[in-house]
């Protein structure tokens, strides 16, 4: 016994022997805690330790800030000993319906501080709540030896997972988190949880874009937002590779340095609505729109002015109501971005019927009794109707300046966001506004006569090419079942329309509508693609290959055109195929969250969005209409 005595007195002073620092383990079916330890022992009666969770798949426990929901862990040592803060790792963000909480999963482990640490013997008591479908609170006490030497758990404190951030930044009153001297070639997403609840609406989107100086991040502020006080938390950074890094920042107030102000997104969404005009989606409202010009032809000052405001109301109107179901997304946690309706069978199949039944009015099928009734003196010659049927049509595109706008009003509080609508309805509604305003421009236009007659006929053929279109859209969608129900509701509409008396049975078709609910939406395809995934892009970076991202949706007319007058022409073929650039589509038809966070990174809220990644780095965010010069120089064959 003596000689084994001496063996293991040598055996413990062997260089670099290090025993096990933790305590006795608390196990449940959720998850197994114990408390650990950098060393061995106090040094001056401190000692840095952490409480480690292994959590079993789906089970969650909570950040510094729980967000909407929660409770973060809590700690209590033994006297005489104390426990400082723990040091969080980033968390996840976890929407659940319209709460989000801040949450930690897998094997966590939170560093503390203990102070005042006498002998060899640690004794703590610790509390915290544990979710999945349900949340169970737990609590263990714990005991932890400190036999001297190495700690063999010194591993799990090596590298800190949130680092300081080395970067000034600053928060502006209206919720822009301005961070300097970060470049899109270095971020291409960003998420920020602040330490202290109630700062910002934890389920919002955070749009992300850059300035001359660097990062800028729209939050949507909550009412306990003090714009005076300095915004602390941690800033969760994703490069084009998906490679993330967590910084704690410390945003003094202060406006984002040159970050564009409120008026400035006023005056884009006022440029991209007037733009919008002349997207190809708004063109078969140009053939109603041309017909109400024409109506004109001789009227009164007073007649013009009415028509005039009348469609400037019903665009308003459209815009406001889309709007607000935005935002309602948006306070429930749905991420949701301009034209999402067209995402909806039911929305597509409506609105197909409607153009159908313009169409058959334009064409003389029967005359339209009442939309002259709708709105009152402010919708005379159906002009308020119009202007509603003009937003629907046009929201599946999106003009050049209306995607930043869009993106920062669907970040911004909600009387911003509605200011930033109606500048993007006034936009929209401006040429004819024109002529309320100016109403002897009117006087320039032919006198009404036997000519409208030929006209309106001539303008029903776009109203019926949009028809088929929207059969189209919704071939992709719901399958050719919901091709069949939209074609028996044209029928129907087509049968009570001639008819007076059976024009109640056009109703009918409405009754269809809750059939249209299963979608079944097929990728959208382009020679040589690949479907869009994170890990696709990822993959494809790090082996070094350019990467053309092509974000779409078959209701988007703006994508379509661009597929046809640029991406599948042979000489964008080529230049990809001599520069081996690898293509990868994102289908955006169906709701996706994939590409709607995709989106958000790179500041849009809808379709079409084109990223080029070359193979040195970097990412290029290429206009939203595209010609084949444009796509060749990004890929660096002119």
């Amino acid at each position: 016994m003596g000689a084994m005595r001496w063996l293991l007195f040598l055996f413990c002073l062997l260089p670099g022997l290090a025993f096990g620092a933790v305590s006795n383990v608390v196990t449940t079916a959720r998850d197994s805690v114990s408390l650990v330890s950098a060393a061995n022992a106090a040094d001056q009666g401190r000692v840095l330790l952490g409480l480690r969770f292994r959590l079993a798949p789906g089970w969650h426990i909570y950040w510094l800030n729980p967000g909407d929901a929660g409770l973060a862990p809590q700690v209590v040592l033994g006297a005489p000993a104390a426990a400082g803060a723990f040091s969080y790792p980033p968390p996840e963000l976890l929407v659940q319906g319209p709460v989000a909480a801040f949450v930690l999963s897998g094997d966590v482990l939170l560093p503390f501080t203990a102070t005042g640490v006498t002998g060899s013997k640690i004794s703590a008591s610790a509390q915290w709540l544990v979710c999945r479908d349900i949340c169970v609170p737990e609590h263990g006490a714990f005991v932890l030896g400190l036999r001297g030497g190495a700690s063999a758990e010194a591993g799990l404190f090596a590298a800190p997972a949130v680092v300081a951030s080395p970067f000034a930044a600053r928060i502006s009153p209206d919720g822009v988190l301005s961070v300097a001297g970060l470049t899109a070639a270095q971020v291409a997403a960003a998420r920020f949880f602040p330490d202290a609840p109630g700062a910002i609406v934890n389920r919002a989107a955070q749009s992300l874009g850059f300035t001359s100086d660097g990062l800028a991040l729209r939050l949507t502020t909550a009412p306990r937002f003090d714009p005076r006080a300095t915004l602390t938390g941690v800033l969760e950074l994703t490069d084009p590779a998906g490679n993330m890094q967590a910084i704690r920042v410390s945003a003094v107030p202060g406006k984002a340095a040159g970050g564009p102000s409120y008026a400035a997104w006023l005056g884009l969404a006022f440029l991209g609505g007037l733009i919008l005009n002349l997207m190809p989606c708004v063109f078969p409202i140009l053939a109603m729109k041309a017909v109400a010009f024409a109506r004109l032809g001789g009227r009164g000052r007073k007649a013009v002015r009415r028509e005039a405001v009348g469609y400037t109301a019903g665009v308003l109107t459209a815009m406001l109501l889309l709007a607000a179901i935005l935002l309602v997304f948006r306070e429930f946690g749905q991420a949701a971005g301009w034209g999402f309706q067209f995402q909806s069978p039911v929305f597509v199949a409506l609105v197909g019927w409607l153009i159908f039944a313009a169409g058959l009015s334009l064409a003389g099928w029967f005359e339209i009794s009442g939309f002259a009734e709708i709105g009152g003196r402010l919708a005379a010659q159906n002009s308020f109707f119009t202007g509603l049927l003009a937003v629907a049509v046009a929201s599946p595109c999106t003009a050049p300046f209306m995607g930043a706008a869009v993106a920062a009003a669907l970040a911004a509080p909600p009387a911003g966001a509605l200011g930033i609508f109606l500048l993007l309805g006034l936009g929209l509604a401006a040429p004819f506004l024109l002529l309320g305003v100016v109403p002897h421009l009117a006087g320039w236009l032919p006198r009404p006569g036997r000519w409208m007659v030929v006209l309106e006929r001539v303008l029903s053929l776009p109203m019926f090419a949009t028809f088929l279109w929207l059969a189209w859209v919704l071939e992709r969608e719901a399958g050719m079942d919901g091709v069949a129900l939209l074609m028996v509701g044209a029928g129907m509409l087509l049968v009570a329309t001639r008819r007076r008396g059976l024009r109640p049975v056009a109703l009918g078709a409405l009754l269809l509508l809750p059939l249209l609910r299963s979608v079944h939406a097929a990728p959208l395809t382009l020679p040589g693609a690949a479907p869009y995934s994170a890990g696709a892009l990822t993959a494809l970076r790090a082996a070094g290959d350019p990467v053309f991202v092509d974000m779409t949706a078959s209701w988007c007319v703006t994508c379509l055109v661009n597929d046809r007058t640029t991406l599948a022409t042979n000489a964008v073929r080529a230049g990809f195929a001599a520069r081996g650039v690898k293509v990868l589509v994102g289908d955006w038809t169906g709701r996706d969250a994939r590409i709607s966070a995709f989106l958000q990174a790179n500041g849009r809220d809808g379709v079409p969005l084109y990223v080029f990644y070359p193979a040195g780095g970097g990412a290029e965010v290429l206009p939203q209409v595209l010609t084949p010069g444009v796509v060749l120089r990004a890929v660096g064959e002119r």
